[in-house]
């Protein structure tokens, strides 16, 4: 037998469980595949256990970020947060989280209905990065459009085109959670920035109903991560809980591992630190 070895190793993922459906050819079965809807980031509902759980943990990371143990974060990040970790921080997170779900179901609801009762199918529009750790596509969703004289696909500015990613920013139930290398183009960017600056001026949304002050669902991660219950190690729980850089859109300047706080929400982009050389080659970008 001949062995073959072209030297190179593509990229690999761990296999992730999905629900069959069906198959519909000989190599084509259909899976249930969750998608992870890019660009936006709205509050958990369910991270980090129970309210009162998920609460103890926040105590445990405001503790610790007060006692010294998280003295390698710098120190107008550790008041940040502190400021943000309020005795109801994990239920007014999560209250948060369901209120955006709600809104999105909503929503989906109403912009795939037709005129005629029936129900028209979802557009699912992939990204650079197609899959995510968990296993969810990485994708902008839409009403879909037969393009047919009884279902005519609208004009490109329409509003009925817009992706439910983009109207969950626009409403205030997400927050922009640009992700690089999965970036959209200049004018989606602009118009997304554009909404999610007229969303958190306005205090719309979840900021409205729950206050200015909740913990992002980012924000919300990293401190369930930090007050985990067993402690080994401080410096490999902020690894854990700090994986991104973040940039500064208005100035294009990167404000580091710790920095994200300085930024307001809707001009923040982020990048793996396992991916910031290529970013810095790819994008107009100063560290």
């Amino acid at each position: 037998m001949t062995v073959v070895d072209l030297g190179f190793v593509g990229p690999n993922r761990p296999p992730k469980d999905y629900r069959f459906l069906s198959i519909t050819d000989g190599d084509t079965p259909d899976i249930a595949m969750p998608v992870r809807m890019v660009s936006i980031d709205t509050p958990e509902t369910h991270y980090g256990g129970a309210p009162t759980t998920a609460q103890a943990a926040l105590e445990r990371t405001k503790t610790r970020l007060q006692d010294g143990t998280y003295d390698a974060l710098p120190q107008d990040l550790r008041d940040y947060l502190v400021s943000r970790i309020t005795t109801d921080a994990a239920e007014r997170h999560q209250a948060a989280g369901r209120a955006a779900a709600e809104a999105h179901t909503t929503m989906v609801a109403n912009r795939l209905a037709r005129s005629d009762g029936s129900q028209r199918k979802m557009a699912v529009i992939a990204t650079g990065e197609l899959l995510e750790d968990h296993g969810r596509l990485l994708a902008y969703t839409a009403p879909w459009f037969a393009s047919s004289a009884s279902d005519p696909l609208p004009p490109r500015d329409d509003p009925r085109r817009r992706t439910f990613n983009l109207d969950m920013v626009a409403l205030g139930w997400a927050a922009t959670f640009l992700i690089y290398p999965s970036i959209p183009s200049a004018k989606d960017l602009n118009l997304l920035l554009e909404d999610a600056g007229t969303a958190w001026a306005q205090q719309l949304g979840v900021w409205a109903q729950f206050g200015q002050d909740l913990l992002l669902g980012y924000e919300y991660r990293a401190c369930i991560k930090l007050g985990a219950a067993e402690l080994a190690d401080p410096a490999e729980a902020i690894d854990q809980a700090y994986q991104r850089v973040c940039v500064d859109l208005r100035t294009l300047t990167e404000t580091g591992l710790y920095g994200y706080h300085r930024v307001p929400p809707q001009h923040r982009l982020w990048i793996w630190a396992t991916d910031l050389e290529q970013a810095r080659r790819d994008l107009p970008i100063t560290s």
